[in-house]
């Protein structure tokens, strides 16, 4: 119960801390944006190697996790976006559910997001968390926050805590 615990403050305070010291939004932002559907590149690396790697159309919508419930994923999160636009988590999300693994993240609703805290059975266990960066760049803001455009390249990277 300690070790579930211990990974749930630390997850918030890196959650937190990512959020907090962000910008308001993360790319400006007109009201012409729209859901239209993107194909992206994903990548999920684990501690011991890519765990997938794949072309993924995706688009901002609900998602749905064991452990947090149903909730909005689609940029409008936290006030990023006036409208819904695709995002690394509805990505991640849609090769899941498209290419048949699992993951699992908890919601937040004061940060008005998920963490991803598991992706095909690997979790950081408190000792790491998954990182999300796009085209090499880590987000700013959370996975359901930050805009994809066409041809992006997500990553969503198992990272340890620095001792």
């Amino acid at each position: 119960m300690h070790l579930n615990a211990r990974r749930t403050l630390v997850s918030m305070a890196v959650l937190g801390l990512a959020l907090t010291s962000a910008p308001a939004v993360a790319q400006p932002h007109s009201p012409a944006e729209t859901n239209t559907a993107v194909k992206v590149t994903l990548v999920v690396k684990g501690p011991d190697g890519r765990l997938f790697k794949g072309k993924i159309k995706t688009k901002g919508h609900d998602v749905t996790t064991a452990t947090g419930g149903t909730h909005r994923c689609d940029g409008t999160n936290g006030g990023a976006y006036p409208t819904a636009v695709p995002t690394p988590t509805a990505a991640l999300d849609d090769a899941a559910r498209k290419r048949g693994f699992t993951w699992d993240g908890a919601w937040y609703a004061s940060f008005d997001d998920f963490s991803v805290d598991t992706v095909k059975d690997v979790d950081g266990g408190g000792a790491a968390y998954w990182n999300i960066s796009v085209n090499g760049t880590p987000t700013p803001v959370g996975g359901c926050q930050f805009k994809l455009n066409a041809g992006d390249k997500v990553a969503f990277t198992w990272t340890a805590f620095q001792s």
